[in-house]
């Protein structure tokens, strides 16, 4: 009888607890959906969620970064195809396009399948997961994080070791993984290094510590640096987005657009871009 009626107390706790909890998270419809960020849950593991409104980026609106354009588009065309294709690394200057090129993979190829899922640095550890959850989907996944630096005893830093190259198990051929860093190697160097660097036989050889930097980002099979706009670079994408929101440019524009990149210590289109809605947004008022 006191079994019972532990029993029955407990039911009611669990369904007056059952009310608090969030609802069962909803599996991504790929047919409906382009692009999904994960989640991770308070007590481990977590789930991906559907982006309902990525951002548009067009291809055709970035500026001064047509080489890396053809590169990556001939990697994702590749992917595609069901060819071989490469992991990449966009890295170099801030501001430049790294992550706008990107999101403007999805934009051109969604209707031929490709899929982004966004994953942030802190999620890493959950790569091995999300990639196998990919694997037996119909369609072609990048796997985007963005803004990647690691201190070398991060977890995140060994998960995507792994996950490029190192597990006995073999990737799945739907899924790459495209990374996005102000660093090249993806961890701060220190003069300190070079110091430990060696001789033997009239040969170099780096420190271990210099090894171990350099082994994440070579797993990279495609490397595509941004390199910092030129004046006649920043003024081109300057232009751009004037006219992206009609209105024209002139020798005044100009030097406002040149000043407004010196306040900033930048010249780049995401500065340029910034000048052009800052113009727009006083023109309306």
């Amino acid at each position: 009888m006191e079994l019972d009626e532990f029993l029955d107390r407990a039911a009611r706790v669990l369904e007056r607890a059952e009310a608090w909890l969030p609802p069962a998270p909803e599996p991504v419809d790929w047919a409906a959906t382009p692009a999904a960020r994960w989640r991770p849950h308070p007590a481990g593991g977590g789930h991906l969620e559907a982006i309902t409104r990525p951002d548009p980026v067009n291809l055709a609106d970035l500026r001064g970064v047509d080489e890396a354009i053809a590169r990556l588009t001939g990697n994702a065309e590749q992917f595609l195809a069901g060819a071989p294709a490469n992991n990449a690394l966009l890295w170099g200057a801030r501001g430049t396009g790294k992550s706008s090129l990107i999101k403007g993979l999805l934009t051109a190829y969604r209707e031929r399948g490709l899929r982004l899922v966004e994953v942030d640095k802190a999620d890493l550890v959950h790569l091995p997961a999300i990639v196998e959850g990919l694997a037996a989907e119909p369609y072609r996944f990048i796997v985007f994080c963005d803004d990647l630096s690691f201190d070398a005893d991060e977890r995140g830093y060994k998960a995507l070791k792994v996950a490029l190259d190192g597990s006995l198990a073999a990737p799945p051929a739907n899924v790459l993984i495209h990374a996005t860093s102000n660093r090249r190697h993806l961890l701060p160097e220190s003069m300190e290094e070079n110091r430990q660097a060696r001789m033997v036989d009239g040969e170099i050889h780096p420190a271990e510590a210099t090894d171990e930097k350099i082994a994440l980002s070579e797993r990279f099979g495609l490397w595509v640096p941004f390199h910092p706009f030129s004046q006649e670079e920043y003024l081109t994408a300057v232009d751009h987005w004037l006219l992206h929101h009609g209105l024209e440019a002139d020798a005044d524009r100009h030097e406002e657009a040149l000043r407004f990149a010196l306040e900033r210590g930048s010249r780049s289109g995401r500065v340029a871009a910034q000048f052009a809605r800052d113009c727009a947004g006083r023109a309306a008022l």
